[in-house]
């Protein structure tokens, strides 16, 4: 594994991204940010505004807009600099036997992946946040902090979980939805759209 990351963006979630990257073991970071001041850092790590191509030898790279279409562009991008796409998956999250992790992940500090769990491309399973046995998470949705797919539940593409928010054994959500922080999803959800409460239901 190369010891050097490009983090693209520089936001919170980028932040979060650089201790976890720190955390693998990376040593020398490197964030992308358009709005990017001249001179600015992260803890010695630097933060420029572009790439030039002598930027990113030997280094792989990473997606970090907390935002699930942003971030998809980022990934778009990685791939046509031809740079390595990695996850980031914490020393301190639990991975269960049998499940996938897609390339560009982040998999926080005490989250768990359950056994047979699929978490496609792109995705934020952030900290605390548990994807139990046999579920699925469709490509660049974010499950945040302290949230739970119970086991065999789904959230499809481009979803977000917000904190605390449960979607219960083998309910399915579908893609582009958002459920609020706090929300209990009972029922499967098949239109797009935000939902909240307990249970959770469509907002108007």
């Amino acid at each position: 594994m190369s010891q050097k990351l490009i983090i693209f963006g520089y936001g919170g979630h980028a932040r979060s991204a650089a201790d976890l990257a720190l955390a693998c073991g990376y040593i020398s970071l490197l964030f992308v940010d358009e709005n990017a001041r001249p001179g600015e850092s992260f803890l010695g790590h630097s933060v420029v505004s572009s790439l030039a191509i002598d930027d990113f030898q030997e280094y792989s790279a990473f997606p970090a807009a907390g935002d699930n279409k942003r971030r998809s562009q980022q990934c778009l991008a990685i791939e046509q600099l031809g740079l390595p796409l990695v996850s980031l998956v914490s020393p301190l999250a639990s991975v269960g036997v049998g499940s996938s992790i897609g390339a560009g992940c982040f998999v926080g500090h005490h989250a768990h992946i359950g056994p047979l769990a699929s978490i496609a491309t792109g995705c934020i399973v952030n900290t605390g946040a548990v994807v139990e046995h046999e579920a699925q998470v469709g490509e660049y949705a974010h499950i945040s902090v302290n949230s739970t797919i119970a086991g065999r539940g789904s959230l499809g593409a481009y979803s977000m979980l917000g904190a605390g928010a449960v979607i219960i054994d083998g309910v399915s959500v579908a893609s582009g939805v958002m459920v609020g922080a706090g929300g209990v999803v009972h029922r499967s959800i098949v239109e797009p759209g935000i939902y909240t409460g307990v249970p959770a239901r469509k907002s108007k």
